[in-house]
């Protein structure tokens, strides 16, 4: 797999327009860095589309996943 710089520009803006749209998510994952980003804690997401339909899954958290994480969160 070959590095494409341009790919990383473009997932730079992608994530600042996110941050953007969506305000409170960077404070939510910096007070889980904070607080709860620690091995075994087990992360759960859950998406509900507009006619109600219900999708979870959750993952327990690695130290190679902590690591990772805390590299992501500012």
């Amino acid at each position: 797999m070959a590095f494409n710089p341009m790919s990383l520009m473009k997932l730079k803006d992608r994530f600042h327009l996110l941050k953007s749209d969506h305000p409170k998510l960077v404070p939510f994952f910096q007070m889980l860095k904070a607080k709860a980003l620690e091995e075994g804690t087990i992360l759960e997401i859950k998406a509900k589309t507009k006619d109600g339909q219900e999708y979870t899954s959750n993952i327990k958290l690695t130290p190679n996943d902590v690591e990772t994480l805390k590299m992501f969160i500012k």
